[in-house]
């Protein structure tokens, strides 16, 4: 059985993005093959990294990623899931073949302020929102395949 392929977007893909990958893959990952990208690739977030860590999901090895390499190379996938702000959700390209998008309005850990106690903090808790929706849509497109 063919997976399903999921695309998670955000700006620089250096955190949300790459953590919806991660547990998507986690959770799922005999039924779904999720990937990420970013509209304007950065650099991997660490607080991200340690947040992720946290929980026992390594993810300080991964690359970030452009969005418009995917399209270029003409990828598939059935879901496209924007994990930024409904602004900039609208710049990703639209690629044939999506069965739906999903437009998760999701806080940037990069906007976190304080101590650094306090970002790690902030960052867990968006961490468990994606983990939360991730588990929802699991759940929500399982009818779907």
């Amino acid at each position: 059985m063919d997976k399903t392929r999921v695309l998670f977007v955000c700006v620089h893909n250096s955190a949300r993005s790459q953590m919806a990958e991660a547990f998507l893959n986690a959770v799922a990952g005999d039924r779904f093959e999720a990937h990420s990208a970013g509209l304007e690739p950065g650099i991997l977030n660490p607080v991200a990294v340690a947040a992720m860590k946290n929980i026992g999901i390594d993810i300080s090895g991964n690359k970030t990623k452009s969005v418009f390499d995917f399209y270029k190379r003409g990828e598939i996938f059935r879901y496209v899931i924007t994990v930024c702000d409904a602004v900039a959700a609208q710049r990703c390209p639209i690629f044939p073949g999506v069965h739906k998008t999903f437009q998760w309005d999701i806080p940037d850990p990069a906007a976190t302020t304080g101590t650094d106690e306090e970002r790690l903090r902030k960052t867990g808790e968006i961490r468990d929102t994606i983990k939360n929706k991730v588990e929802e849509f699991v759940k929500q497109v399982s009818g779907d395949l």
